[in-house]
Protein backbone atom coordinates (compact mmCIF):
# COMPACT_ATOMS: atom_id res chain seq x y z
CA UNK A 1 0.00 0.00 0.00
CA UNK A 2 1.31 3.29 -0.78
CA UNK A 3 1.52 5.90 2.20
CA UNK A 4 0.51 9.76 1.81
CA UNK A 5 3.22 11.43 3.88
CA UNK A 6 2.55 14.84 5.18
CA UNK A 7 5.75 16.72 3.75
CA UNK A 8 6.79 19.67 5.17
CA UNK A 9 9.17 21.69 2.80
CA UNK A 10 11.72 23.83 4.31
CA UNK A 11 11.57 28.00 3.58
CA UNK A 12 12.91 29.27 0.91
CA UNK A 13 16.23 31.59 0.94
CA UNK A 14 14.77 35.15 0.92
CA UNK A 15 15.32 37.85 -1.46
CA UNK A 16 18.65 40.28 -0.35
CA UNK A 17 18.43 42.10 2.91
CA UNK A 18 18.73 45.63 3.52
CA UNK A 19 21.71 46.64 5.56
CA UNK A 20 21.96 47.66 9.05
CA UNK A 21 23.04 51.04 8.01
CA UNK A 22 19.90 51.29 5.51
CA UNK A 23 17.80 50.42 8.40
CA UNK A 24 19.09 52.98 10.73
CA UNK A 25 19.01 55.61 7.62
CA UNK A 26 15.16 54.98 7.36
CA UNK A 27 14.06 55.36 11.31
CA UNK A 28 16.58 56.35 13.55
CA UNK A 29 16.57 55.13 17.00
CA UNK A 30 17.40 57.14 19.73
CA UNK A 31 19.27 54.84 22.92
CA UNK A 32 20.57 51.90 23.01
CA UNK A 33 19.33 48.58 21.44
CA UNK A 34 18.82 45.49 23.28
CA UNK A 35 16.96 42.82 23.33
CA UNK A 36 14.57 41.21 26.30
CA UNK A 37 14.66 37.22 26.20
CA UNK A 38 11.62 35.46 28.01
CA UNK A 39 12.28 32.79 29.93
CA UNK A 40 10.80 30.20 30.27
CA UNK A 41 10.51 29.82 26.48
CA UNK A 42 10.63 26.17 23.53
CA UNK A 43 10.56 23.25 24.68
CA UNK A 44 7.92 22.29 27.42
CA UNK A 45 8.10 18.64 28.82
CA UNK A 46 4.96 17.13 26.99
CA UNK A 47 6.68 18.11 23.83
CA UNK A 48 10.37 16.98 24.96
CA UNK A 49 9.09 13.18 25.87
CA UNK A 50 7.28 12.74 22.16
CA UNK A 51 9.99 14.22 19.95
CA UNK A 52 12.50 11.81 22.38
CA UNK A 53 9.96 9.03 21.59
CA UNK A 54 9.81 9.29 17.71
CA UNK A 55 14.04 9.75 17.73
CA UNK A 56 14.10 6.76 20.17
CA UNK A 57 11.80 4.41 18.24
CA UNK A 58 13.86 4.90 14.95
CA UNK A 59 16.73 3.82 16.91
CA UNK A 60 14.92 0.78 18.12
CA UNK A 61 12.89 -0.17 15.09
CA UNK A 62 14.71 1.30 12.09
CA UNK A 63 12.52 3.51 9.79
CA UNK A 64 10.07 4.01 8.68
CA UNK A 65 7.94 4.95 11.79
CA UNK A 66 5.02 6.16 11.13
CA UNK A 67 3.30 9.41 13.10
CA UNK A 68 -0.05 10.84 12.95
CA UNK A 69 -0.18 14.09 12.11
CA UNK A 70 2.93 16.24 13.37
CA UNK A 71 4.35 15.00 16.36
CA UNK A 72 4.35 18.37 17.41
CA UNK A 73 3.44 21.73 16.24
CA UNK A 74 6.54 23.12 14.60
CA UNK A 75 7.97 23.05 11.07
CA UNK A 76 11.65 22.05 12.19
CA UNK A 77 10.87 19.41 14.12
CA UNK A 78 8.79 17.58 11.67
CA UNK A 79 10.99 18.09 8.90
CA UNK A 80 14.46 16.55 10.84
CA UNK A 81 12.47 13.85 11.86
CA UNK A 82 11.42 13.29 8.32
CA UNK A 83 15.01 13.09 7.73
CA UNK A 84 15.67 10.51 9.88
CA UNK A 85 12.64 8.20 8.84
CA UNK A 86 9.47 9.29 10.40
CA UNK A 87 6.78 9.61 8.09
CA UNK A 88 3.18 11.57 9.02
CA UNK A 89 0.19 10.72 7.88
CA UNK A 90 -3.12 12.70 8.48
CA UNK A 91 -4.54 8.69 9.60
CA UNK A 92 -4.39 5.48 10.41
CA UNK A 93 -5.70 4.39 6.62
CA UNK A 94 -2.40 5.57 5.63
CA UNK A 95 -0.19 3.17 7.05
CA UNK A 96 0.46 0.18 5.99
CA UNK A 97 -0.90 -2.93 7.87
CA UNK A 98 1.15 -4.08 10.90
CA UNK A 99 3.61 -1.13 11.05
CA UNK A 100 4.56 0.84 13.70
CA UNK A 101 2.47 4.11 14.27
CA UNK A 102 3.18 6.67 16.85
CA UNK A 103 0.03 8.75 18.46
CA UNK A 104 1.64 13.24 18.80
CA UNK A 105 1.35 14.94 21.26
CA UNK A 106 -1.80 16.13 21.00
CA UNK A 107 -3.76 12.96 21.68
CA UNK A 108 -6.09 10.98 20.02
CA UNK A 109 -9.79 9.92 20.38
CA UNK A 110 -10.39 6.63 21.20
CA UNK A 111 -12.25 5.89 17.68
CA UNK A 112 -8.71 6.92 16.48
CA UNK A 113 -7.16 3.77 18.74
CA UNK A 114 -9.72 1.28 17.68
CA UNK A 115 -9.10 2.04 13.84
CA UNK A 116 -5.01 1.56 14.67
CA UNK A 117 -6.13 -1.94 16.30
CA UNK A 118 -8.22 -2.69 13.20
CA UNK A 119 -5.49 -2.59 10.89
CA UNK A 120 -3.37 -4.07 13.32
CA UNK A 121 -0.52 -1.45 13.77
CA UNK A 122 1.53 -1.45 16.57
CA UNK A 123 1.30 1.87 18.75
CA UNK A 124 3.09 4.14 21.06
CA UNK A 125 1.00 6.88 22.40
CA UNK A 126 2.93 9.99 22.91
CA UNK A 127 0.22 11.97 23.83
CA UNK A 128 1.19 14.80 26.76
CA UNK A 129 0.56 13.38 30.26
CA UNK A 130 -1.29 16.94 30.76
CA UNK A 131 -3.54 16.29 28.03
CA UNK A 132 -4.40 12.54 29.08
CA UNK A 133 -5.57 14.20 32.34
CA UNK A 134 -7.98 16.27 30.45
CA UNK A 135 -8.91 13.44 28.42
CA UNK A 136 -9.47 11.13 31.67
CA UNK A 137 -11.40 14.25 32.98
CA UNK A 138 -13.59 14.34 29.95
CA UNK A 139 -14.72 10.59 30.45
CA UNK A 140 -15.20 10.77 34.52
CA UNK A 141 -17.54 13.60 34.22
CA UNK A 142 -18.88 12.24 31.20
CA UNK A 143 -19.40 9.25 33.19
CA UNK A 144 -21.09 10.73 36.17
CA UNK A 145 -23.49 12.53 33.26
CA UNK A 146 -22.33 15.98 33.31
CA UNK A 147 -22.67 18.09 30.24
CA UNK A 148 -19.26 19.34 29.48
CA UNK A 149 -18.48 22.64 28.02
CA UNK A 150 -15.18 22.09 25.86
CA UNK A 151 -13.22 25.49 25.72
CA UNK A 152 -10.83 25.67 23.10
CA UNK A 153 -10.71 25.85 18.86
CA UNK A 154 -12.87 23.34 16.69
CA UNK A 155 -11.12 21.37 14.41
CA UNK A 156 -7.83 21.82 16.76
CA UNK A 157 -6.14 17.78 17.38
CA UNK A 158 -6.13 18.27 20.91
CA UNK A 159 -9.74 19.19 20.87
CA UNK A 160 -10.47 16.28 18.49
CA UNK A 161 -8.79 14.33 21.10
CA UNK A 162 -10.59 15.39 23.82
CA UNK A 163 -13.98 15.53 22.22
CA UNK A 164 -14.27 12.06 21.17
CA UNK A 165 -13.81 10.74 24.81
CA UNK A 166 -17.71 11.64 25.48
CA UNK A 167 -18.99 13.50 22.01
CA UNK A 168 -23.03 12.89 23.80
CA UNK A 169 -22.05 14.68 26.92
CA UNK A 170 -19.37 17.72 25.21
CA UNK A 171 -19.88 20.69 23.71
CA UNK A 172 -16.88 22.68 22.09
CA UNK A 173 -16.90 26.52 23.47
CA UNK A 174 -14.87 28.29 20.52
CA UNK A 175 -14.55 31.81 22.71
CA UNK A 176 -16.94 34.52 23.91
CA UNK A 177 -19.06 34.73 20.78
CA UNK A 178 -20.13 30.76 21.50
CA UNK A 179 -21.72 31.03 25.08
CA UNK A 180 -25.36 32.19 23.87
CA UNK A 181 -25.38 28.99 21.93
CA UNK A 182 -24.52 26.85 24.81
CA UNK A 183 -27.63 24.68 25.83
CA UNK A 184 -27.15 21.91 29.15
CA UNK A 185 -29.85 19.47 30.16
CA UNK A 186 -29.25 20.21 33.75
CA UNK A 187 -27.55 23.82 34.89
CA UNK A 188 -26.65 21.94 37.69
CA UNK A 189 -24.41 19.57 36.41
CA UNK A 190 -21.77 21.47 34.05
CA UNK A 191 -18.83 21.33 34.14
CA UNK A 192 -15.99 23.13 31.94
CA UNK A 193 -12.48 21.90 30.79
CA UNK A 194 -10.33 23.18 28.47
CA UNK A 195 -7.54 22.74 25.55
CA UNK A 196 -4.35 23.17 27.40
CA UNK A 197 -2.90 25.91 24.50
CA UNK A 198 -5.24 28.74 24.81
CA UNK A 199 -4.74 32.15 25.93
CA UNK A 200 -5.29 31.97 29.82
CA UNK A 201 -7.21 35.42 29.98
CA UNK A 202 -9.68 34.56 26.91
CA UNK A 203 -10.42 31.12 28.30
CA UNK A 204 -10.87 32.85 32.11
CA UNK A 205 -13.10 35.54 29.91
CA UNK A 206 -15.30 32.67 28.32
CA UNK A 207 -15.82 31.45 31.43
CA UNK A 208 -16.48 34.15 33.37
CA UNK A 209 -19.11 34.71 30.59
CA UNK A 210 -20.43 30.89 30.81
CA UNK A 211 -21.01 31.25 34.65
CA UNK A 212 -23.16 34.29 34.39
CA UNK A 213 -25.44 31.73 32.18
CA UNK A 214 -24.76 28.56 34.65
CA UNK A 215 -23.93 30.06 37.79
CA UNK A 216 -23.66 26.38 39.28
CA UNK A 217 -20.98 25.79 36.81
CA UNK A 218 -18.46 23.58 38.04
CA UNK A 219 -14.41 23.78 37.49
CA UNK A 220 -11.89 21.36 36.25
CA UNK A 221 -10.24 19.47 39.53
CA UNK A 222 -6.99 21.35 38.35
CA UNK A 223 -6.10 23.67 35.85
CA UNK A 224 -6.49 22.67 32.27
CA UNK A 225 -4.18 25.00 30.52
CA UNK A 226 -0.95 23.77 30.95
CA UNK A 227 1.79 24.72 32.97
CA UNK A 228 4.86 25.75 29.90
CA UNK A 229 1.38 27.80 28.13
CA UNK A 230 0.90 29.53 31.26
CA UNK A 231 4.63 30.73 32.25
CA UNK A 232 5.38 31.54 28.73
CA UNK A 233 2.40 33.67 28.54
CA UNK A 234 3.27 35.06 31.81
CA UNK A 235 6.69 36.35 30.69
CA UNK A 236 6.01 37.92 27.65
CA UNK A 237 3.26 39.72 29.28
CA UNK A 238 5.94 41.40 31.50
CA UNK A 239 7.97 42.23 28.38
CA UNK A 240 5.17 43.66 26.17
CA UNK A 241 4.90 47.03 27.86
CA UNK A 242 8.96 47.85 27.21
CA UNK A 243 9.14 45.93 23.84
CA UNK A 244 8.48 48.33 20.36
CA UNK A 245 8.80 45.05 18.66
CA UNK A 246 7.90 41.33 20.25
CA UNK A 247 9.24 38.38 17.70
CA UNK A 248 7.68 35.15 18.50
CA UNK A 249 9.56 32.23 16.95
CA UNK A 250 6.99 29.30 16.63
CA UNK A 251 4.85 27.46 13.55
CA UNK A 252 1.50 28.96 12.17
CA UNK A 253 -0.30 26.23 13.23
CA UNK A 254 1.17 25.68 17.18
CA UNK A 255 -1.49 27.14 19.36
CA UNK A 256 0.23 28.69 21.88
CA UNK A 257 2.32 30.47 19.61
CA UNK A 258 -0.15 32.26 18.04
CA UNK A 259 -1.74 32.92 21.25
CA UNK A 260 2.10 34.56 22.32
CA UNK A 261 1.43 37.23 19.51
CA UNK A 262 -1.97 38.11 20.30
CA UNK A 263 -0.91 38.95 24.28
CA UNK A 264 2.41 40.38 23.30
CA UNK A 265 -0.04 43.06 21.54
CA UNK A 266 -2.97 43.17 24.45
CA UNK A 267 -0.32 43.84 26.78
CA UNK A 268 1.68 46.77 25.47
CA UNK A 269 4.07 45.57 22.60
CA UNK A 270 3.63 48.47 19.98
CA UNK A 271 4.35 45.28 16.92
CA UNK A 272 4.71 41.56 17.17
CA UNK A 273 4.89 38.93 14.56
CA UNK A 274 5.75 35.16 14.71
CA UNK A 275 8.18 33.74 12.89
CA UNK A 276 9.20 29.69 11.79
CA UNK A 277 12.95 30.78 11.04
CA UNK A 278 14.83 33.40 11.78
CA UNK A 279 15.14 34.28 8.09
CA UNK A 280 11.32 34.86 8.12
CA UNK A 281 11.91 38.13 9.94
CA UNK A 282 11.44 40.99 7.87
CA UNK A 283 14.11 43.44 8.83
CA UNK A 284 11.92 46.72 8.06
CA UNK A 285 10.22 45.23 11.66
CA UNK A 286 13.80 46.67 13.08
CA UNK A 287 12.67 50.59 11.92
CA UNK A 288 12.83 52.95 14.48
CA UNK A 289 12.67 49.59 17.22
CA UNK A 290 15.19 50.07 20.26
CA UNK A 291 13.68 47.73 22.25
CA UNK A 292 13.14 43.47 21.10
CA UNK A 293 11.19 40.96 22.90
CA UNK A 294 11.97 37.06 22.10
CA UNK A 295 9.81 34.29 22.65
CA UNK A 296 9.13 31.07 21.55
CA UNK A 297 6.50 28.59 21.60
CA UNK A 298 6.35 24.95 23.28
CA UNK A 299 7.47 23.12 20.04
CA UNK A 300 10.30 25.06 19.20
CA UNK A 301 13.96 24.13 20.01
CA UNK A 302 16.05 26.62 21.29
CA UNK A 303 18.60 26.57 18.02
CA UNK A 304 15.94 28.43 15.81
CA UNK A 305 15.59 31.45 19.32
CA UNK A 306 19.60 31.84 18.72
CA UNK A 307 19.15 31.94 14.88
CA UNK A 308 16.97 35.09 15.48
CA UNK A 309 19.37 36.81 18.17
CA UNK A 310 22.32 36.45 15.97
CA UNK A 311 20.28 38.41 13.51
CA UNK A 312 19.07 40.83 15.96
CA UNK A 313 22.78 41.44 16.77
CA UNK A 314 23.71 41.82 12.84
CA UNK A 315 21.64 44.71 12.89
CA UNK A 316 22.72 46.16 16.57
CA UNK A 317 20.19 44.19 19.38
CA UNK A 318 23.07 42.68 20.68
CA UNK A 319 22.78 43.13 24.11
CA UNK A 320 20.22 40.93 25.33
CA UNK A 321 18.53 40.85 28.62
CA UNK A 322 16.68 37.62 29.88
CA UNK A 323 13.89 38.23 31.77
CA UNK A 324 13.04 35.34 34.08
CA UNK A 325 9.75 34.74 35.05
CA UNK A 326 9.68 31.16 36.30
CA UNK A 327 12.04 28.46 36.75
CA UNK A 328 10.34 24.51 35.53
CA UNK A 329 12.11 21.28 36.32
CA UNK A 330 8.85 18.97 35.52
CA UNK A 331 9.94 15.57 34.18
CA UNK A 332 7.69 13.03 31.64
CA UNK A 333 9.00 9.57 31.52
CA UNK A 334 8.92 7.99 28.01
CA UNK A 335 5.74 6.19 26.44
CA UNK A 336 5.96 3.10 28.83
CA UNK A 337 5.90 0.93 25.04
CA UNK A 338 9.02 2.88 24.51
CA UNK A 339 10.42 2.39 27.70
CA UNK A 340 9.93 -1.80 27.51
CA UNK A 341 11.99 -1.81 24.58
CA UNK A 342 14.58 0.30 25.32
CA UNK A 343 14.58 -1.41 29.06
CA UNK A 344 15.23 -4.58 26.80
CA UNK A 345 18.00 -3.63 24.65
CA UNK A 346 19.12 -2.54 27.71
CA UNK A 347 18.83 1.33 27.32
CA UNK A 348 17.67 2.54 30.97
CA UNK A 349 17.20 6.18 30.08
CA UNK A 350 13.62 7.30 31.39
CA UNK A 351 13.07 10.51 32.76
CA UNK A 352 12.51 13.40 29.98
CA UNK A 353 11.20 17.17 29.64
CA UNK A 354 11.88 20.52 30.45
CA UNK A 355 13.31 22.74 27.54
CA UNK A 356 15.95 21.38 25.65
CA UNK A 357 18.69 24.15 25.10
CA UNK A 358 20.55 24.08 21.74
CA UNK A 359 18.32 20.82 20.66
Amino acid sequence: MTSTAVSVPMPTVPRRRRSPEDIAAAAPVSGPRRVLLAAPRGYCAGVDRAVIAVEKALEAYGPPVYVRKQIVHNLHVVHTLEEKGAIFVDETDEVPEGSLLIFSAHGVSPAVVQSAADRQLRTIDATCPLVTKVHKEAVRFARDDFDILLIGHAGHEEVEGTYGEAPEHTQIVNGPEDVDKVTVRDPDKVIWLSQTTLSVDEAMHTVGLLRKRFPTLQDPPSDDICYATSNRQAAIKKIAPDADLVLVVGSANSSNSVRLVEVALEYGAKASYRVDFANEVDESWFEGVSTVGVTSGASVPENLVQDVLRLLADYGYGDVEEVVTAQEDIMFSLPKEIRATLKAMGDTSRGLGGRRAGA
